[in-house]
Formats: structure tokens, sequence, C-alpha cells
């Protein structure tokens, strides 16, 4: 078994080829085009103190608002002039990818920038003269890069490593979102895409009446689920052992110092940035399982997690963005493969846009209706009983895609 560089001529070297000769004397090569690009992670950070570069070199707040538009307008952008990637590595050669120190270090790499916007962030509010609109500006684009902490929480408490699980806590403190990786790891992803699940959206129901469930639920569940591992340990709910207080320790140091330094008016500063980062969350589980239902079997057991249950997108820049969290489908089925190695499958549904179009599509509902209920009935070729559907929404969804469901259920002519 053998990697080696690849350079190109006049290039510096931005690929990296991984190869390995089988037992039969073959050779399988893959090199990943993107190696270089996934430090476009960065961008968030760089994008969030530009803003205030921005801001005193033109003395106009609208520079305030440049992660604003970077995430909702040049991102959905980008996705559209990029395209799509179907690329996927050789299950022969994924080893070697997940052997690759170069993007543990890179997603490492991340944490402190997570640190410092958020101090940065602080000293702005709290030494400029702001308006109002330029204070929100400020907390909610901040809020929104936090909320990308959680995307690198996610990748790094996925993992088998203990360093990882703890980078994940870490870096959790800053949206303070402590509880998300026992949440995630032990909840979300046993539930998904069933009714019991309140991370999981149904089809009929808008984000906004989806936050109201999925925040507070995610919240009880997480909390819950560490108390009964504490419980097992026969260790006390109020303890150093208790992860999700580790985290939530952190949080309260970081607010705690924010608050001393720059003052009372680091009070709603925090509320709107760590709500925004939440939100950030609540946005991504809303569009990541929309009407998908698992089967439940005779023994009363859902099927296993497969592909087909979680809403794929292979945006290349909002992808490498955010460490291939769309390629989503093959995640749920394989959690703990890492970013670089996540597959494209012909069978998983596709969302028709990256991420941050679809958040802002799933803010005006009947839009996000009109295009995203076709395709879950699409998915689950017309029947409504394969379909996560809200409460007291089936009659009216039955009654608007009528004609649809008619067609797909009607047998195919001999």
């Amino acid at each position: 078994m053998r990697a080696s560089e690849k350079a190109y001529p006049g290039e510096i070297e931005t690929m990296k080829t991984y190869s390995l000769t089988t037992d039969d004397g073959n050779v399988i090569s893959y090199t990943d085009r993107k190696r270089y690009l996934w430090a476009g992670a960065l961008a968030y950070p760089l994008i969030a103190l530009s803003a205030f570069a921005g801001f005193f070199y033109t003395g106009s707040e609208l520079a305030l608002f440049l992660p604003l538009a970077f995430y909702y307008v040049i991102t959905p952008l980008a996705d559209i002039l990029f395209g799509n990637d179907e690329n996927n590595p050789p299950e022969e050669i994924v080893p070697q990818l997940e052997a690759d120190q170069y993007y543990r270090y890179l997603a490492w790499a991340l944490i402190p920038a997570y640190f410092v916007v958020l101090g940065i962030s602080a000293w702005f509010v709290g030494t400029q003269q702001l308006t109002w609109l330029g204070f929100v500006a400020v907390a909610i684009g901040g809020g929104i890069f936090a909320g990308t902490a959680i995307t690198l929480g996610h990748e790094l408490g996925h993992k088998r490593s203990a360093l990882d699980k703890l980078l994940a806590r870490i870096v959790l403190a800053v949206p303070a979102y402590g509880h998300f990786v026992i949440e995630h790891n032990r909840g979300h992803h046993t539930q998904v895409a069933t009714p019991e699940d309140p991370a999981t959206s149904r089809m009929g129901e808008t984000i906004y009446r989806f936050a109201l469930r999925e925040m507070p639920g995610a919240l009880r569940r997480g909390w819950r689920l560490e108390q009964e591992r504490l419980e097992r340990m026969g260790k006390p709910v109020l303890s150093l052992e208790n992860e999700v207080l580790q985290s939530w320790g952190l949080t309260a140091v970081i607010n705690i110092a924010l608050i001393a330094t720059f003052g009372w008016i680091m009070l709603p500063f925090l509320a709107i940035h760590h709500f925004f980062a939440w939100w950030q969350l609540t946005s991504a589980n809303y569009i990541e399982h929309y009407g998908l239902l698992r089967a439940k079997r005779d023994n009363g057991r859902y099927e296993p997690c497969q592909p087909r249950h979680s809403w794929n997108s292979n945006h290349i820049v909002s992808n490498l963005l955010s460490l291939h969290l769309e390629r989503h489908s093959d995640h749920h089925a394989n959690p703990t493969r890492s970013y670089q190695a996540l597959r494209h499958f012909d069978d998983a549904p596709e969302l028709p846009g990256g991420y941050s179009a679809m958040f802002l599509l799933a803010y005006v509902p009947p839009l996000w209706f009109k295009v995203m209920d076709p395709k879950v009935i699409e998915w689950a070729d017309g029947d409504l009983d394969r379909v996560n559907v809200l409460s007291g929404k089936r009659e009216s969804i039955e009654s608007t895609y009528m004609q649809q469901l008619a067609v797909a259920l009607t047998p195919s002519p001999l």
C-alpha cells in the first residue's frame, strides 16, 4: 500500500493521490481534488472579521451585513455557479483518507477561530458607537458564524477519539449548545426520521412550529440521556463527570468574562448571538429529514437508518464551507465516517439547493411546501402512510396533492 503526492507542472502541489495495489496486482488510485479547498471552511471567520475591517475603512454600518450577505446571497449563488460534485472515493482508499491527519488538523484549526471571532465581536460591540441596526447586524452575523461551530462540534463529536470528543464540547461552548453531542449522537441518530424525534421535521410543519418543538425537545433529551449515563455509572447528575455541564460551564466562564470586560451591553448581544447560532442548527435539522419516515417493523422497531432517510445535497461550495455536512445521507447511515470520505448515493433524496438557499426557502413556509411537499410524495411513491406527516395535516395534504397522489398510486398497465 502506498500514497504519493501528485504535482502538476508550474503549480504548487494542491492535490494528493492515494493508491494501493490489490492482491491480484490491480492498482486503485484516488485523487482528492478538493484536498486544500476544504480550507474554505475558514472563510466564515475571515468574513466575520472582514466586516469589522470594512466598517473602519468605509465608516458605514452596511459593512457589518457582509456575513449575512455572504451566507444567504453569495454562497447560494456560488453553489449555482460551481454546481454539484457526485464523486466518491473508492472504498478501498477510504482507510487512507481516514488516516490522513491533514483533514483532522484542518478541523482542529477552526476551533480557536470561533473564540477569536466571538471575542473581537464582543470588543467591537462594547467599544464602538453603533445604531441598534448595526448592533443587531453584528450579533446576528456572529451568531450565524457561531452556528457553524455546532457543525464542527458535530464532526468532532462523532469521532471515537476522546480528544476529538473533548474538543467538540469545547467548541460548543461558543454558541452555548453544550448538550448537542449527547443529544445528537445518542438521541437524534437513534430516533431520526421517526415521529418520536424532536429533531425531525414533519410534512406540513413550518420551521417556526418545528423550532418550538425541536429546541426544548433536544435540550430535554440531551440532559436526560446524560443523566441516565451517569446513573449507570453510579454518579450524580450534578458532577464534574457531566459532559453537558462541562461545556455549559465553559460557556458561563466566557460569557461572564465578556460581561465583566465590556459591560451589560453584552447581555442583549449574547442573547441574540446565541439564539441565531441555535437557529442555524434548527434550520439544518428542519431541512435534513423533512417528511421522511423509517418503516416500523412488526416487532415495533424501526428499520435501520438508510441514505434514503436524509435529504442530501452535493453542492460544491456549501459542502466545502460546512465540511461535507450536506452529504447528510451517508453521515446518518455511517455516523463515524469522516467528512472527507462521505459519499453520494443515487437513491438518496436530493435537495434542490445547498443549505443556505434551502434555509431561506424554509423561512417562507408557502414556498417551502410548494417546492418540497411534491418531492416528499415522490420519495414515498405517493403513499402518505410512508411519510412523517404532521398530525392534523393529512387531509389538507391529500386535498392539495390529490392528482399527484392518484397518479403515483395508479398501477402501470401490463
